[in-house]
């Protein structure tokens, strides 16, 4: 059998107090403990297999250091890794550990999940949807700290961090705008979701930034998959006065106007730039020339709302914050100057 390693342990090994262990391992700054000495402490509990005992810690402070995480359908989907572990490596960061649940839309289930993690004794819960979209928290979540992840909610006290979708769109059509580019085009969603609204609005707002009158011809509104962006972008590029550049609500969308591109004979980017929104790599390391996008910051988002939840449990009564986090530009070969004569 195994013996557990405690803390008496590490101080008999490390030549130092009890007090000094505890000081060093749970990082007192108020401590006189030095900084050798705190390394030294450490690095003779982790070569002495040492690990905390959070279930006596949880019973001193009343906290279980779990959170839960539940969402809708992002494990489902190529962008949960990053928000995921965006989420554990915070939790991890500040000794805590994550449980995450996926419902599948399924209400009765969430409903069991949430409740498990409640019998957990879970000190939280980020609440977390597949793309940016407003949300009715359950019931089981009231009084419970609780962050939105990736969605937005009318009840003010509660915290959310979310993509700024007119900064992605901004970025987007700036990179257009730079590479010379005056006749863009856009192809927007058809859904009325939050990012629909925001990209239209960074769309345009850049345009007006550099003083360029937007054609109402150049903005096609269709599915945000493949096919939807392949038959708007065919309607766009098919127009006398085309644009030279496209703007597509997502990298779908872009790898339909790719193959819009193709069927009607023209290069990318030497007859028409492309830009999208997502970094959904296996589609835009995958397209030839790369895919030019904007990519959403999963990882981050997923980092702010673990630390948001931690700061409101530790120390509570700070007001509700609605994070929205700003979306780089990945630039790979789909974007050039307009073809002279264009």
């Amino acid at each position: 059998m195994t013996t557990r390693v405690g803390i008496r342990e590490v101080a008999k090994a490390a030549g130092v107090s009890v007090t000094t262990v505890s000081h060093a391992l749970n990082d007192a700054t108020s401590s006189r403990v030095k900084a050798e000495t705190q390394q030294h402490v450490r690095d003779v509990a982790r070569n002495l297999g040492y690990a905390p005992n959070r279930l006596a810690s949880g019973l001193r402070n009343q906290r279980s250091q779990i959170l839960g995480l539940v969402s809708d359908e992002i494990t489902t989907t190529p962008f949960a890794g990053a928000m995921i572990r965006g989420a554990q490596d915070a939790a991890y960061e500040r000794g805590y550990v994550m449980m995450v649940v996926n419902s599948g839309l399924d209400s009765e289930l969430e409903h069991r999940e949430i409740t498990m993690l409640q019998q957990h004794q879970v000190d939280g819960v980020v609440y977390a949807r597949l793309y940016h979209q407003g949300v009715q928290l359950p019931q089981e979540l009231a009084g419970m700290p609780t962050v939105l992840l990736d969605a937005v909610t009318d009840d003010p006290a509660v915290s959310s961090v979310v993509p700024d979708e007119v900064n992605a769109a901004e970025t987007a059509v700036e990179a257009l705008i730079r590479a010379g580019h005056t006749r863009i085009g856009m192809i927007n969603n058809v859904d009325d979701i939050p990012a629909t609204h925001g990209r239209l609005d960074g769309f345009r707002n850049a345009l007006r930034r550099h003083g360029i009158e937007h054609d109402p011809r150049h903005l096609v509104i269709g599915v945000a998959e493949t096919a939807g962006g392949r038959e708007a972008a065919l309607e766009l590029l098919s127009q006398p006065g085309r644009p030279t550049a496209l703007f597509c609500f997502s990298d779908r969308v872009a790898m339909g106007a790719y193959q819009a591109a193709t069927a009607l004979g023209l290069r990318i980017p030497e007859d028409v730039s492309i830009v999208g929104i997502d970094n959904l790599e296996l589609i835009a390391d995958a397209l030839w020339p790369g895919l030019t996008t904007v990519a959403l910051p999963h990882y981050e988002m997923g980092r702010w709302a673990v630390n948001r939840i931690l700061d409101d449990i530790e120390a509570p009564g700070a007001p509700a914050e609605q994070e929205r986090l700003a979306c780089p530009l990945i630039e790979r070969g789909s974007v050039g100057p307009p073809r002279s004569g264009t």
